[in-house]
């Protein structure tokens, strides 16, 4: 039946892309269309955390997501049910481990790439927007973990072929992984167009790194939007207390601070704070990933700052209904090309601004 004809509405589309019942003619075509010079068919498969991103990521693929049954046991434990075949097929699993149920999450995917392996999938890539543990990747002081790299080991030990990443808290966290090649990529690309639709005079705007550790994101992000001065926050402690100091001048000047994500928000507003008292024009936040624990979000809203764009690598729709500050920018396009390059064995160098 190949060769024939067919006729697919956008409904039956739309249904099959949100993972229902598909036409088995579509599915035919569909496998024909993206088996590609890999010789693997391509398949994407959502996990729980960020199911909204994962469904978009389909519609720009113009793939289905896979029908899998994910549900929980009486006492808790997880339960996961692939139901169709993926024998040979290039898989993609899209899961952030990220809050607020961050060991469901990941234990979820390391149970999603164990049952690939026992489905003799061909290739397994993770696609793991949010990196949980990213903060904990060193040894600051006797007897604790490095958490970072018990999470690498641990999915490593399930037996992915490649890990996709956005925007990593450390770049060491992928030296974590000794046998899987990771590629971790980041959102520059997609605050360039936030950057050039807010219409900044690039002459009058500084990039605020809000501690030492982010000065290189900083760097990044300022060759990236074409600024020239870089501007740090530095934490002193003096007689006992902890102050912020800023390393350069903002006075008259439109500030843009860049983190890698924004957990309980203390950090951004008290920058925001201390760039106005130096008289800065505004202050704008970009972080790539929005945790927003406890009373973030209200210390957003009664904060200093004009706004805070983070991504959607995690779901910030809630959010977004409680913060009037809060902007989302996508990362949809990033996300699905990187697969789509990955499929058809393609560079992912054209995924990143260079400098």
């Amino acid at each position: 039946r190949m060769d024939q004809n067919i006729n697919i509405t956008n409904t039956q589309f739309e249904e099959h892309v949100l993972g229902m019942s598909p036409p088995s003619e579509y599915t035919e075509i569909w496998f024909k269309k993206h088996t590609k010079d890999s010789g693997f068919r391509l398949r994407l498969i959502s996990g729980t955390a960020n199911p909204s991103l994962s469904k978009k990521i389909a519609k720009v693929l113009e793939i289905p997501l896979e029908p899998i049954q994910i549900t929980a046991f009486s006492d808790g434990e997880i339960n996961i049910h692939i139901e169709q075949n993926v024998r040979g097929d290039d898989v993609y699993i899209v899961q952030p481990a990220c809050p607020p149920n961050v060991h469901q999450n990941l234990m979820e995917l390391l149970l999603l790439i164990h049952t690939l392996n026992l489905s003799s999938a061909g290739r397994i890539t993770v696609v793991m927007p949010y990196y949980p543990y990213s903060r904990q990747d060193q040894k600051n002081r006797p007897r604790v973990p490095i958490s970072a790299s018990a999470v690498a080991q641990l999915i490593e030990a399930m037996g992915p072929h490649r890990l996709v990443t956005i925007d990593l808290h450390t770049g060491q966290i992928q030296g974590f992984f000794h046998k899987t090649p990771q590629d971790n990529l980041y959102a520059e690309k997609e605050m360039l167009k936030y950057f050039k639709s807010r219409n900044f005079d690039k002459d009058r705007v500084v990039v605020v790194s809000p501690d030492a550790r982010g000065v290189h994101r900083a760097k990044m992000a300022a060759d990236t939007f074409g600024v020239t001065t870089v501007v740090t926050i530095l934490r002193r402690k003096i007689k006992g207390e902890y102050e912020m100091q800023i390393a350069g001048e903002v006075a008259g000047l439109d500030c843009i601070i860049i983190d890698d994500l924004i957990d309980t928000a203390t950090t951004v507003t008290l920058a925001a704070a201390v760039l106005i008292e130096r008289k800065a024009k505004s202050v704008v936040a970009f972080a790539t990933h929005g945790l927003f624990s406890g009373s973030a979000l209200e210390r957003i809203e009664e904060s200093h700052l004009n706004e805070v764009c983070v991504t959607d690598s995690l779901p910030q729709d809630d959010n977004l209904k409680k913060c009037s500050k809060l902007r989302v920018i996508s990362i949809v396009n990033l996300l699905s090309e990187a697969i789509e390059r990955l499929h058809s064995e393609k560079s992912l160098s054209a995924l990143f601004c260079s400098h």
